[in-house]
Parts: C-alpha cells; structure tokens; sequence
C-alpha cells in the first residue's frame, strides 16, 4: 500500500510548483516578447547575468560592503529589539505608551533623516547601517513582546516549584517558549535590515548592490539590473530558509523533548 504524503509535504511541493511554473510562464512570456525586453529579461537571462557577474568578481566589492552593512544592521537590531521588547514586556505602563508607536512605526519615512544621519556619523557606511537598524529593530521588539506573551503561566508556576534561578527559568522555559516567535522576529528584522541597506544604497551611496542595481538601471542595462536583482532575491531567500530550518530543528527537539 503505497502512503500518501503528509499535508506539510504537499504545501511544500505546492509552493515548488507555483514557483517554477511561475517562472516558466515568465521565460515564456519574455522569449515570445509578450513582456518586451526593456521591460524584463527571461529569468534564464537574469541567472546566467547573475553568474557571470559572480565570476568575473565584477560586483565582489559591491557584495562585501552591502553584506558588511547587512550583517552590522542585522546584528545589532537582533541583539537590541530582543533587549528592548524583554524591557517592554516587563514594564507593562512603558508598553502602553509606545503600542502606538510601534504600530505606526513604519508610516515614517525614514529616509529624511540621512542628512542628520550623516552629520553624525559622517559619509562611510555608519548611516546606511543605522538606517537599516531603524526599520529591523521594531520587528524583533513586537516579536519579542508577542513571544513573551504566550508563555503558559503554568511553566512560570513549575519554575517557582522547582526553584529554577532567573536565568535558569530564561533559558529553560522562556526561550524555549517563545521561540517561534523570536525567530519569526529574527527572520523579519533580517529581510527589514536588507530592506533598509538596499534602499538606502539606491539613493544615497556611491557603492554596494542598491547602488549598482539603481545605476544599471538609469544606464537602461537592463541584464545587469535584473542580474542583480535576482542575486540580491537569492541571498534573501538562502538567508530565510537557513532561519526557517534551524527554526524547524529547534522546534522537532523541543517535540521529541
């Protein structure tokens, strides 16, 4: 008897297939001149731009400072949201004020403090950072704080039972806990981060993938854009996916525990 397959392996061949056959109708679409060439390029074209740009190490500068910054702005938002959502989450009247805030927090356009950013920190790759830093920090913070919430106060009482330290009931039951939602956190702060970077690249800097991608495309090169692009989509997409199966790692040991 032959078994059938689990519905967590039928969605993950479902969003296979939506993709490739996704993709397929594109180089369809593109090689028929359905979609005219200045305005896309068959993904074909996209990866084999892609790779020779790779190879030739044409963009290898551009790679490290935007990696450089990504990594920086990543970090420190991680370490710094998880900080500020604990301190949030502990002082119930402080939540209450900045709710609104955070709710809002992205309506800003945060753009317009570059110049102030660069009064500050000067003309390097600081502004970039704190730029990417402003968008990913709320994300991990709102995570945090809804991953704090859902910890079973009956695992707080076991802790008090048993007599657990503070930081052995952190690391025993908290973390544990509200680990879904700490990576879910992680996983946004990190695409917010690249988000800022990028963006920020494209208009402000002389350097990296936002500013080769933004040049190709006022210089109408429409091989290397795309190239790029679909470079800068396979970083995001290799970056989540390691987060989603270390995710699914801890959450399989934290089952069979």
């Amino acid at each position: 008897m032959i078994a059938m397959p689990s519905r967590a392996t039928r969605v993950i061949w479902t969003r296979i297939a939506f993709v490739v056959g996704s993709v397929l109708l594109l180089e369809v679409l593109c090689r028929l001149h359905v979609i005219k060439p200045l305005t896309m390029v068959p993904p074909s074209v996209m990866l084999t731009e892609m790779v020779r740009l790779t190879l030739a190490g044409e963009i290898s500068g551009d790679i490290a400072q935007t990696t450089t910054e990504v990594g920086a702005a990543f970090g420190f938002s991680a370490v710094t949201g998880f900080m500020l959502g604990a301190l949030v989450h502990a002082l119930p009247r402080v939540r209450r004020a900045i709710d609104p805030l955070l709710a809002s927090w992205y309506a800003v356009p945060f753009f317009v403090f570059y110049p102030l950013l660069v009064a500050l920190f000067g003309l390097n790759s600081l502004p970039l950072i704190a730029i990417g830093v402003v968008f990913a920090v709320p994300a991990m913070m709102l995570s945090t704080i809804a991953g704090l919430d859902r910890v079973p106060r009956v695992l707080r009482k076991v802790a008090r039972v048993h007599r657990l330290s503070a930081v052995q009931e952190v690391w025993l039951i908290t973390l544990p806990s509200a680990a879904p939602h700490l990576f879910t956190g992680l996983k946004l702060s990190f695409a917010y981060a690249f988000i800022g970077v990028i963006a920020g690249e494209f208009i402000l800097a002389g350097a990296g993938l936002g500013h080769s991608i933004a040049y190709a495309y006022d210089s109408f090169d429409n091989r290397t854009m795309y190239g790029l692009m679909f470079f800068v989509l396979a970083i995001v997409t290799l970056m989540n996916t390691a987060l989603h199966l270390w995710e699914q790692r801890l959450l399989r040991r934290r089952g069979r525990g």
